[in-house]
């Protein structure tokens, strides 16, 4: 607990996977809505939905592995100035 008031370890890394969970299960409901909405249904938007579900997981999954990198990042600098 100690550690946590002090910022001497990170709360964040930990909150990014559930949030990656939550924006990759909004992206897959979002994909099957379009997929299968009864406004305007055509071929082509099931296509668009698939294509929404694959590239919305891909950039969820980019953006969480970019933020879990920076706190990488920190630790590492942080272990380099203990050693020192």
């Amino acid at each position: 607990m100690k550690d946590l008031l002090f910022f001497n370890s990170m709360l964040t890394p930990k909150i990014i996977t559930a949030v990656y969970w939550l924006l990759l299960l909004m992206v897959v409901i979002g994909g099957i809505g379009s997929m299968f909405a009864p406004w305007g249904f055509s071929f082509g938007s099931f296509f668009k939905g698939l294509f929404f579900i694959v590239a919305g997981g891909i950039g969820v999954r980019i953006w969480s592995e970019l933020m879990i990198v920076l706190f990488k990042i920190n630790e590492n600098m942080q272990k380099m100035a203990d050693k020192s």
